[in-house]
């Protein structure tokens, strides 16, 4: 059922969610990952550390054996818990995650490492609490593409940004095994819509809502219906050409 803007947690910019025309090719591309990674979760306990509106931990539950959805937003965990029965749920802060040592099959950490002041031992705890043979599913942007002339993110929300060698680096310094580090990129339909609005869709819709609070900028009624037909599976994930992928798409085992 689409998300009315009353029914939704309030759009910060951070946090994107189902349901929403404007937030849709942000979502979408989240959610891309989710599809792609989920195989991993199958029959699994799941933790997802930072959880955000919840959707990826809904769509995890589906495979699941069980998941934790672990964020340190009030708003965001009492939403998750009114919306997805199926998800347990809990407030906690990443640094210290609230699990047992090797209790958990899966850690999924969804677009949030770049926000972490402390990714190293962020990483410490999910090596803690997987069992051994147990995975990390992480995506991030790519620090080549999101932020690509300075070592300082432009988003004031985010603390450091990886480029492919560098996440692959810290997960290795963690202790784990890097299984998989692939790249997303625009696939057919979303490439259609760059050359549509002058090489980049992402430029379109930032030269739309620059100036405005989230959620009051005015969209042009065509834009907002090519951006509201977006699917996940106009994205690609893939090992080639990491350097120019928009997120990093990884998957590590603790030995």
């Amino acid at each position: 059922m689409p998300t009315s803007r009353a029914a939704a947690l309030h759009l910060t910019g951070e946090r994107t969610a189902p349901g929403v025309p404007e937030e849709n090719y942000w979502f979408r591309r989240h959610e891309a990952a989710y599809h792609a990674l989920l195989p991993y979760c199958a029959d699994a306990r799941v933790l997802e550390a930072g959880c955000g509106e919840g959707y990826g931990a809904g769509l995890i539950a589906e495979t699941a054996a069980r998941v934790l959805a672990l964020d340190y937003d009030t708003p965001s965990t009492e939403h998750i818990a009114a919306r997805y029965p199926q998800v347990d749920v809990a407030r906690g802060n990443l640094a210290y995650l609230p699990v047992a040592d090797g209790a958990i099959d899966v850690v999924a950490n969804f677009q949030v490492i770049e926000h972490l002041w402390d990714q190293d031992g962020f990483l410490a705890e999910c090596f803690r609490v997987l069992r051994p043979g147990g995975r990390l599913l992480c995506t991030t942007p790519n620090r080549l593409t999101f932020t690509p002339d300075s070592d300082t993110p432009l988003n004031p929300y985010h603390t450091r940004e990886l480029a492919p060698d560098e996440l692959a680096d810290l997960l290795r310094d963690a202790g784990f095994d890097v299984e998989l580090l692939h790249g997303l990129h625009h696939g057919a339909g979303v490439r259609a819509l760059d050359e549509r609005y002058g090489g980049s869709i992402i430029d379109a819709q930032l030269n739309v809502v620059m100036g405005h609070l989230p959620g009051t900028a005015p969209w042009p009624e065509q834009l907002l219906a090519d951006i509201d037909a977006i699917r996940p599976d106009d994205f690609d994930i893939t090992g080639d050409d990491l350097d120019v992928s928009l997120d990093l798409v990884a998957v590590a085992v603790r030995p």
